[in-house]
């Protein structure tokens, strides 16, 4: 899977959306979001990229000269206006908007040029519209999944090699610079993080890459994910025991969180909401002790971003869809001690869910 993902469609469901919720253009900066809506990976620079999409008509993608090559080598679908070095491009945003009484403006585009829009525009009302392109980001399409299945793949070849580099009397740096080059070699474009966590470290469950050395009997958790050239995203956990045997009060929590996930990933499906699927797997959980030590949710959304909709969590009542994708990663962490979390991504079929990660869930010994 390299070919990159796009069409018209996605930009006029997105008018659709916006027509209907008043939104007269909607401005979208570097982000998920553009490369969504037009294929363009846009970087996020000083100079002003973004997509002016009105409610009605085409769309214009608003680049700095010099790097109207890389958005033309992107394959957009959209018409492109450039602006030199002396050009005002916010002048060009206004030529755009004209008249409209209300924008949208993606989630995550900067403060700066939020009031350099609003001191362009003062007589329209600015209206967040980030859940307007969720809407349909949160449905995966057959090909998006095909990009998530195929980078669930590349990201299960990095576990399946593990023991070419996990052992004792090396450092977690150490074995998460050898992890990040094969998550490129294994078929992502980029790196998006590499955790390593071992003995008291895999308490931690966004644990930052250490010098500390890694001893003999050790539990590890190892985090890890990439973006495929596609633009999508892998994410899986998996547990390790760096040689010695296994502590029993580690092989207890350890069972008890293989039987609270594989649970939730039998329980999952379309018609159940986000928060069911937290639930089963608490219950397992406290009911074996543990219940304030798995201090997170369940899962989050995946797609163009390793975190999206649908976070499941208690006190989301979203049901579940055929194409939401999202990990289902329970975890118990003793603090100072020792932790572990098994991850998987899954995609909502029609009566439950395709398992993207296929390595084995079990405390793998090296």
């Amino acid at each position: 899977m390299s070919e990159r993902i796009t069409g018209v469609s996605r930009w006029r469901k997105a008018q659709d959306l916006a027509a209907s919720e008043g939104i007269e253009a909607l401005l979208v900066t570097p982000g998920a979001d553009l490369r969504y809506l037009t294929g363009y990976a846009a970087l996020p620079l000083e100079r002003l990229t973004c997509l002016v999409l009105p409610s009605t008509g085409d769309p214009t993608l608003i680049v700095p000269a010099l790097e109207a090559p890389a958005a033309k080598a992107s394959g957009v679908d959209v018409a492109i206006a450039t602006w030199g070095e002396l050009d005002d491009p916010f002048a060009l945003v206004t030529d755009l908007v004209g008249a409209a009484a209300t924008i949208g403006l993606d989630d995550h585009m900067w403060a700066s040029r939020v009031f350099a829009l609003r001191d362009a525009l003062p007589n329209t009302r600015q209206v967040l519209a980030g859940s307007l392109v969720q809407q349909l980001r949160i449905r995966k399409e057959a090909d998006e999944i095909a990009a998530l299945r195929d980078a669930g793949q590349a990201i299960d070849r990095v576990h399946a090699r593990m023991g070419e580099w996990l052992r004792p009397g090396r450092t977690e740096r150490e074995v998460g610079a050898d992890i990040a080059r094969a998550i490129v070699d294994e078929g992502h474009e980029t790196v998006d993080f590499v955790i390593v966590g071992s003995g008291p470290n895999s308490a931690s469950p966004h644990h930052e890459l250490s010098d500390r050395v890694i001893q003999v009997g050790d539990p590890v958790v190892i985090d890890i994910g990439g973006t495929n050239h596609a633009g999508y995203c892998s994410d899986s956990t998996r547990n390790y025991l760096a040689g010695g045997s296994v502590p029993a009060e580690y092989a207890e929590i350890y069972e008890v969180l293989r039987v609270a996930q594989r649970t939730q990933l039998d329980f999952a499906k379309p018609g159940v909401t986000a928060e069911s699927v937290d639930a089963v797997g608490r219950a397992i959980i406290a009911d074996a002790g543990f219940g304030d030590r798995f201090i997170h949710r369940t899962g989050h959304g995946i797609g163009q971003e390793t975190h999206e909709e649908p976070y499941i969590v208690e006190g989301s009542s979203l049901v579940l869809e055929e194409g939401m994708a999202f990990s289902i990663e329970p975890g118990i962490y003793l603090e100072g001690r020792f932790g572990a979390r098994i991850e998987d991504i899954v995609v909502c079929t029609a009566d439950g869910v395709e398992i993207l990660n296929n390595q084995p869930r079990e405390l793998i010994a090296l």
